[in-house]
């Protein structure tokens, strides 16, 4: 049977990150989290569960978690997120896994709590995931705050039953303070990646995102919710492409 190793990336998780260790207790040989500095009782939470705990100011949610890889003591790894935490059938999928574990990477769904209710169409379910790996077979790639994880060689995936439960937005406050701060990271990786912002970018962009989410994805079969999800996704493309726009004009203005 093989080790397998946790790894978490945290920053002020005092009120989430206990469901996501207890979760992992059964399944994880070695818990490792990686904590950007935490100013509230996330490590004393985490120490009463005996984790390896590494203190990392933030480099970017990629390089956090290409980071946090290299912590761990075994090969095999299951990776999660602060406000993340295993359904009891994904921890049943993870033991049958470490006595038969066969390919590079496993992907399971994410299945996505929103101001109290499970969001189940849009964007946000299946919300497929590879968070089942072999370190060394493949890093964390994307654009930030976009992160995932792909294999070098693409074809030795396979599918864990179980969900990743993600407590994702507990008020719609929250909801739109993290559209503001999302919206501006991507428009700086953006803009690091030298892409542009035309004016059809900013219209049409957003308008499909919203329908595609909404009408394509179901996303109106999770009601009110899901229409303000949905109207979210197309705000945050708007929001990432007008602040691109602005970085650009702001970089011509000092040349």
């Amino acid at each position: 049977m093989i080790k397998l190793s946790a790894v978490i990336i945290t920053f002020n998780e005092e009120k989430k990150i206990e469901r996501c260790l207890s979760s992992l207790i059964e399944v994880a040989d070695e818990i490792v989290v990686v904590d950007s500095l935490s100013t509230d009782r996330t490590e004393e939470i985490c120490n009463r569960y005996h984790v390896k705990f590494v203190k990392q100011p933030f480099l970017g949610y990629i390089e956090q978690k290409n980071f946090a890889i290299h912590q761990t003591t075994h090969d095999h790894i299951i990776s999660l997120d602060g406000d993340e935490a295993l359904s009891e059938e994904l921890q049943k999928s993870l033991l049958k896994l470490k006595s038969n574990w066969i390919h590079d990477g496993y992907y399971m769904n994410r299945y996505n709590s929103f101001c109290g209710q499970w969001i189940k169409y849009s964007d946000w379910y299946p919300d497929k995931k590879l968070r089942a790996f072999i370190k060394g077979k493949g890093e964390w790639k994307g654009i930030n705050p976009h992160d995932s994880y792909k294999l070098y060689n693409t074809k030795s995936i396979a599918k864990l039953k179980g969900d990743i439960l993600h407590w994702n937005y507990a008020s719609y406050q929250e909801f739109n303070l993290k559209t503001d701060k999302f919206s501006t990271i991507s428009a700086q990786a953006y803009h690091k990646l030298g892409k542009k912002a035309p004016i059809w970018k900013i219209v049409c962009n957003p308008t499909w995102a919203f329908v595609k989410a909404y009408i394509f994805r179901l996303g109106f079969l999770d009601g009110l919710n899901g229409f303000i999800i949905c109207i979210q996704t197309a705000n945050i493309t708007f929001l990432k492409y007008t602040k691109l726009r602005e970085l650009i004009k702001s970089e011509h203005l000092k040349a």
